[in-house]
């Protein structure tokens, strides 16, 4: 039976003060711009395991950007969802990582990408069964146990479901919150992306999803293929802007619960800088829209 981490340094969503952060994956060719841009209410993201070596240009940079900024550290090579036991080599630099940035936000996904001592360069589905449920929560306490802290666990972009799985999503990711106490990071652009290669409803998804758990919204380019029976297949590819129907569930999300740290990622054929802040501030725009609305309501409630 897992137990949820104890007490947090910080809280499990953002304070009031970081609720309409926006920010951007933090890309090295754009630190100059950023330095000389001052922004405000923003924050940057970084993909934990590009700083874990020991010192050297990655982490002079990652420091001028935590000297002015607050950061998220976004781990890729966790493999929560791998049958077998965590790298306690790579949950030691994960954790130690955590320690020397103090970052606002800490999060990983809900996928594998190791077996058996290999480890492929994706993020893999897993079946939602009871089995499995009992692995992740494991991990993910931990995880926690290590950094002291919770994590934002992240929904998936799929591409194959499993005919074994005995659960929707949405009530696994309920469950895995409920039993770690865990918050959740829920990608916009994967839902939409997930709906469509699966056919299904994003908005029905995102009625089932405890929308009550999440401390980060990530959004993102997509691209368009075929498959081998000339269907249409989306590829979660951060390599262009956000599409519209993303952006109106997204408008959506926020309508429901008020502004959330709200991030861009992009990580391929990189825009200039003005792009990529154009899309945060888009963002941020929709979060003052609907923020004051949800404000109104509760004053009016009191």
């Amino acid at each position: 039976m897992t137990t949820a981490v104890g007490e947090p340094d910080r809280p499990l969503h953002a304070t009031a003060g970081a609720q309409g952060l926006t920010g951007t994956s933090f890309k090295h060719e754009h630190l100059s711009a950023i330095l000389a841009d001052r922004l405000s209410d923003r924050f940057f993201e970084v993909h934990a395991e590009n700083y874990m070596g020991a010192g050297g240009p990655p982490h002079r940079t990652l420091t001028a950007i935590r000297e002015n900024y607050p950061l998220s550290i976004h781990g890729v090579c966790m493999s929560i969802g791998g049958t077998g036991a965590l790298d306690v080599n790579h949950l030691a630099r994960f954790r130690d990582l955590v320690a020397r940035y103090e970052p606002t936000l800490v999060s990983e996904h809900l996928a594998w990408s190791s077996h058996g001592g290999k480890f492929f360069n994706d993020l893999l589905p897993l079946p939602y069964t009871k089995e499995t449920l009992g692995k992740v929560c494991e991990h993910i306490d931990q995880v926690q146990e290590a950094i002291k802290r919770p994590i934002l666990l992240e929904n998936p972009s799929t591409y194959v479901a499993f005919a074994s799985s005995t659960m929707s999503e949405t009530d696994f990711i309920r469950a895995v919150a409920q039993r770690t106490g865990c918050g959740l990071l829920l990608d916009v652009n994967n839902v939409f992306v997930s709906a469509t290669n699966h056919d299904f409803s994003a908005a029905a998804y995102l009625a089932g999803f405890p929308l009550e758990q999440v401390g980060e919204i990530h959004l993102a380019g997509h691209s368009e293929q075929r498959d081998d029976e000339n269907e249409l297949l989306l590829i979660d590819s951060h390599d262009r802007t956000v599409a519209d129907p993303v952006w109106n569930l997204y408008r959506d999300v926020v309508s429901r619960i008020g502004p959330r740290p709200t991030l861009i990622e992009w990580d391929s054929n990189l825009p200039d800088w003005p792009v990529l802040r154009a899309q945060a501030l888009t963002a941020r725009q929709i979060m003052a829209e609907h923020g004051m609305s949800l404000s109104e309501e509760v004053s009016h409630a009191i």
